[in-house]
């Protein structure tokens, strides 16, 4: 991921160090205990509640970027980059907090959340990362600890907390979206590449549809779980047919080729060739979900790399869109469609892109 500064020797050492998360945490709750502290002596009527929650109140008349909900709470900030390893309690307190106090505690509030958020990206810069193989991380987590977090999460079960069903209704607005595009009439017979298909949360509906589908995903986990769902709602006729690869590994020849928040797994560096092999395997059209790289964003998963977590094994990646354009445009497509799907703990940039002779028409 480009950078816009240089560390310097001994800071990249210094950031390499096991200690600079505790260091990062320290930073916050002194933030957190300036911003609030020090507004004013009604705030100390709340000194039992949580920072997180206390944090809650600062951060309501926050407006967050790029359609997000205004009323995100800290909870929230460390959640989206975390993917539902948040404590569910630390979640369920933020987003029933009813805090009171100092109309200047929010002030205080949002220049100790500029000040932190500084910090976090001063220390948290990517730049500094040992070199690691996403390929084979990502492979790892999603046969193993990912794929018993995500099935769930891809389910209906109700063994989910707060913050990962937040996410499941993030996932399934992104999969209603791409089903209003790829109605009954415009994709019933056409043959549908679903590259990343997880459980089947796309393939499934899109072959109860008609479509002739093929799925696959990096976890040899999830497509079993994909073909045993699929089994238990559609007929011989409508099985998709399921395999284990990743997106470089994929050949044939579609008529629509499906990415649904796959791209989070991959760096920017190559992020143009997936798109381009995306490109390469459809006749008409492509559709695409990423994270969408914005200051907001960006800022929200810095904090959310300082809090430890075992579902964290996997780095997240943001996408500008400016240079997924640019991807497509250098691939013969053309974007000719765009949605934004943003909960609290879930947000997505969905495009469709159609070769640029097809889209002029």
């Amino acid at each position: 991921m480009a950078h816009a500064f240089q560390l310097t020797p001994l800071a990249r050492r210094f950031r390499s160090s096991r200690g600079v998360r505790c260091l990062q945490l320290l930073v916050f709750v002194v933030a957190a205990i300036a911003g609030f502290g020090t507004s004013s002596i009604a705030a100390l009527d709340h000194a039992f509640i949580p920072v997180s929650t206390r944090w809650t109140a600062g951060q309501q008349h926050l407006a967050p970027a790029s359609g997000a909900d205004s009323g995100s709470t800290l909870a929230a900030l460390v959640a989206a980059a975390v993917a539902g390893s948040v404590d569910p309690q630390v979640a369920s307190a933020a987003s029933d907090a009813g805090v009171e106090g100092s109309p200047l505690v929010p002030v205080f509030g949002v220049l100790a959340f500029l000040g932190f958020g500084v910090t976090a990206i001063l220390l948290s810069a990517e730049s500094g990362r040992e070199a690691e193989d996403d390929k084979k991380v990502v492979t790892e987590y999603f046969n193993g600890e990912g794929f018993n977090r995500w099935s769930r999460i891809y389910s209906e079960s109700g063994d989910v907390n707060p913050v990962q069903k937040d996410i499941r209704v993030g996932h399934a607005q992104t999969v209603d979206k791409i089903l209003t595009w790829l109605d009954s009439n415009s994709i019933q017979g056409k043959t549908v590449c679903d590259a990343g298909c997880g459980t089947g949360s796309l393939s499934i509906p899109l072959a109860s549809r008609g479509a002739k589908v093929s799925g696959s995903d990096i976890s040899s986990a999830m497509v079993g779980e994909a073909e045993q769902r699929a089994k238990e709602s559609l007929t011989d006729q409508q099985m998709p047919v399921f395999k284990t690869s990743d997106l470089e590994a994929l050949d044939g020849e579609y008529d629509c080729v499906c990415c649904v928040d796959v791209l989070i797994h991959y760096p920017p560096e190559k992020m143009e060739g997936m798109v381009r092999n995306l490109a390469r395997l459809s006749k008409d059209r492509v559709i695409l979900s990423f994270a969408p790289k914005t200051w907001y964003y960006t800022l929200l998963k810095r904090i959310g790399e300082l809090f430890p977590g075992k579902s964290k094994t996997t780095r997240a990646y943001l996408h500008e869109e400016e240079l997924v354009e640019q991807a497509f445009r250098a691939a013969g497509f053309s974007v000719t469609r765009k949605e934004m799907t943003a909960t609290n703990f879930y947000f997505s940039r969905l495009f469709e892109a159609k070769p640029m002779v097809a889209a002029s028409k």
